[in-house]
């Protein structure tokens, strides 16, 4: 039984990871109707690109950093089993044909642009992917059939042929067999297992609509509409059907699987949870809690280059909690959220004041329901010995704190053999609060080398270089000042005109967290300074001189939930900068 689970662990990671690189979701594969029509309303994971996404162009404009992905990750793997070999080598095939998109649609069979989605059907996951060429997908097949031995059976299916990789061993006792068939324009992997009955598969096939599909529903259009995505694409994952799944017998497909997998185990372990009184429980929780929900906020794709924002947001309608951790939300500047021309740049914002009453208002509405369902009474008994009280005597100190920032705009090492000797750096840390010399004073407490340092209130910033542990050699200088609610150490041009337009940002409480990266810049520095130390520049770092993203993240809470968001912009090698 193990091995039909990790069998089908294998297959969910490898057809969601396949997933993702062919976009999002689904609908009108031949019409909108039609492609929902095989999705059940009660799936636990759903994903559907709503328009046609440009896999080609995509795969051009992501190019140059896929190339520099290793070709050989697998060489020096011991790997025995024709099941792991064949794997490995859809992988490696797969990886190769990611070197342009011309490439990477012709070894599959794609157009330009195509549609697909992900879903699941009970525990079994479902992808589709639109493919022009079926033969492609054959011949992919075949090829790593031919380089590890493992081979599949044809069967048929009302009509409609497809293959089955049989994963499970000889002397297990239940089956799972990897299912891939093209029919109709749409390539289908999924997984049939003893759980299954003829008409699921018939369904994952696309031969037999749901019996309550997710068209018949407003939540795609909801979720959308709720959370300002875009109409390209929108997933979630169903908070409460999978609470159903684990309180109840056959309140939903996936409930049925489980309990078939925990006869065929002689299992117990969902039997404190599958009781009346947990199911109300849980079924109370998650309408508070229904869903996490993913969208677009922006999507440009183009052979040169491609930038996306999307957005997590774990819904709650727990006005509460949502007002509590949004009291303690902090301050992040915008040097961190709006970054240009920025290496890396992080943000923490935190409002300490808020802190302490915040988390004492999440607890006591943690521990005010009166659960009778024993996980649940396990939970709040951990939770009634934790003081959050006790976090007070640590903030004490830090009063009217915001924030803290940081980011680095530029910098040269001089030799990678003595990193510390920096050759220049432009770079900037912040920490903004209410009265931010008041915080100073007390650092001074801390550290008697800061009580001869006095900040000009007007701004003025003071070389601090003599109380940093700088070596001679190193052409840096830093300053210490006072701008606005700001106290900022900085150095270099950039970091000092920053400083400047940070005065004049009042804080406010607009963020947790907010990070940025731009691969590129970040690791050419370190490159040459390998190179001027003589050094051989190992090839992996080399690779990464052009990988030409930037990713910036950031975390927030709203009205809607606690929202997770992420851009990510990638350049072709052949791009215009």
């Amino acid at each position: 039984m193990k091995n039909v689970l990790i069998a089908g662990g294998l297959l969910a990671i490898g057809a969601g990871a396949g997933g993702y690189w062919y976009s999002q979701q689904a609908t009108n594969l031949n019409s909108e109707a039609g492609a929902l029509a095989y999705i059940p309303a009660d799936t636990a994971v759903f994903s559907a690109q709503l328009k046609q996404f440009p896999i080609k162009a995509y795969v051009d404009s992501m190019a140059g950093s896929y190339n520099n992905l290793p070709s050989d990750a697998f060489a020096e793997t011991d790997v025995s089993d024709p099941r792991g070999k064949f794997f490995i080598a859809l992988f490696e095939s797969y990886n190769e044909a990611l070197k342009d998109g011309q490439t990477f649609v012709d070894t599959f069979g794609l157009a330009n642009d195509i549609h697909s989605y992900f879903y699941t059907l009970g525990i079994v996951p479902v992808l589709k992917v639109e493919v022009s060429k079926a033969d492609a997908i054959w011949a992919w097949l075949d090829k790593a059939e031919q380089k590890s031995g493992f081979s599949h059976t044809k069967q048929t299916l009302s009509g409609v042929e497809y293959r089955a990789y049989r994963l499970s061993d000889d002397s297990d006792s239940e089956t799972a067999d990897l299912i891939v068939t093209v029919n109709n324009g749409l390539l289908t992997i999924t997984l049939n297992t003893s759980l299954n009955e003829n008409s699921l598969l018939e369904t994952a096939l696309g031969l037999k609509p749901a019996e309550q599909p997710i068209n018949t529903t407003t939540l795609i259009q909801d979720s959308l509409t709720k959370h300002g995505f875009m109409e390209e694409g929108i997933g979630f994952i169903n908070h409460q059907e999978i609470a159903k799944a684990i309180t109840t017998k056959d309140g939903n497909l996936l409930a049925k699987h489980l309990t078939k997998l925990a006869q065929m185990d002689n299992s117990n372990e969902l039997t404190s949870l599958r009781t009346p009184v947990c199911e109300q429980e849980f079924a109370s929780i998650t309408a508070n809690w229904p869903k996490t929900v993913m969208g677009f906020d922006s999507l440009s794709i183009n052979d040169k280059e491609s930038s996306f924002g999307v957005r997590m947001v774990v819904e709650s309608n727990n006005s509460v909690l949502l007002s509590a951790y949004q009291a303690m939300s902090g301050f992040i500047p915008s040097y961190a959220s709006n970054t240009e021309n920025a290496v890396f740049s992080m943000a923490y914002g935190i409002d300490v004041n808020q802190l302490v009453p915040s988390l004492l208002s999440v607890w006591e509405e943690m521990l005010t329901p009166d659960y009778q369902c024993e996980p649940l009474q396990n939970v709040q008994m951990a939770m009634q010995q934790q003081n959050p009280g006790m976090v007070g005597m640590m903030t004490g100190m830090a009063n009217g704190l915001k924030g803290i920032g940081m980011a680095v705009f530029d910098y040269k090492l001089a030799d990678i053999s003595r990193p510390e000797e920096l050759e220049s750096l432009d770079a900037i840390i912040s920490v903004s609060a209410d009265n931010p010399g008041a915080l100073f004073d007390i650092a001074k407490q801390f550290s008697p080398e800061l009580a001869s340092v006095s900040l000009p209130a007007d701004g003025t910033p003071v070389d601090v270089s003599h109380l940093l542990p700088l070596p001679p050699t190193t052409n840096i200088q830093p300053q210490l000042a006072l701008k606005g609610n700001h106290l900022v150490l900085f150095n270099g041009q950039r970091a000092a005109e920053v400083s400047q337009q940070l005065a004049a940002e009042p804080v406010a409480n607009n963020g947790l967290l907010s990070m940025f990266i731009d691969y590129q810049q970040m690791f050419e520095p370190i490159i040459s300074g390998i190179e001027l130390s003589g050094e051989e520049v190992p090839q992996e770092l080399m690779d990464l001189k052009d990988y030409r993203i930037k990713v910036q993240m950031n975390m927030a809470v709203n009205d809607q939930g606690i929202s997770f968001g992420s851009s990510m912009t990638s350049q072709a090698d052949n791009a215009v900068n």
